[in-house]
């Protein structure tokens, strides 16, 4: 009978201390991480076919050519696992990793402007909407996730359920906090209006 009413102690003593809003909201962020992950694998499998693209037009600028596939190559070398939002630091890593690709590949298209030719090519007007498309996706991604962060951060503070996270070793989560947040969250500019003027 003891233990019986122990169990039942336990069980609304958990229930009322915020120990299964900890587990909903720690679940929510493992999926809007993943989510996360997986739009900017899309945007990092895009990269080699619009480089190739443009090299196809502007063999010369093999130093911007050069930039993006390093950015890329970091981006692919980290352990993006779901594991990583439990670590500051290594977090941190990964958004300045994605933040250099998202500037290397800024800087491609602004080369592509150079080339009237090339923005007419409709391989390259095809992967420009693909890249445009992801990036939003990135962005909704990112603000999920942020979402996801902030509720569980606040649980992890706020009484008592804060009791509960110390008893159980849940701690604060990492989130997008960067000084250029809303340039980062921009998707790059597609323009494909007139021609640029020939040089004289």
């Amino acid at each position: 009978m003891l233990k019986w009413l122990l169990t039942v102690f336990i069980a609304l003593a958990l229930s009322g201390c915020g120990y299964n809003t900890l587990q909903t909201t720690d679940e929510d962020i493992k999926a809007t991480w993943a989510e996360v992950l997986n739009q900017y694998q899309r945007r990092a499998d895009l990269v080699p076919n619009l480089v190739n693209v443009v090299k196809g037009y502007a063999a010369h600028e093999e130093k911007v050519f050069t930039e993006v596939t390093e950015a890329r190559a970091r981006v692919g070398a980290m352990q993006a696992t779901p594991e990583l939002v439990n670590d500051e630091a290594a977090f941190q890593k990964f958004v300045a990793a994605q933040g250099e690709l998202s500037g290397a590949i800024s800087r491609l298209l602004l080369v592509a402007e150079n080339y009237p030719q090339l923005k007419a090519d409709g391989l390259f007007r095809d992967l420009q909407a693909q890249l445009e498309g992801t990036e939003n996706r990135i962005t909704v991604a990112r603000n999920r996730y942020i979402d996801a962060v902030k509720a569980y951060n606040v649980t992890v503070r706020a009484f008592p359920s804060n009791l509960t996270a110390m008893l159980f070793g849940y701690t604060t989560k990492p989130s997008f906090t960067v000084e250029n947040e809303k340039a980062i969250a921009t998707p790059p500019k597609v323009d494909f209006g007139a021609p640029a003027a020939p040089a004289n």
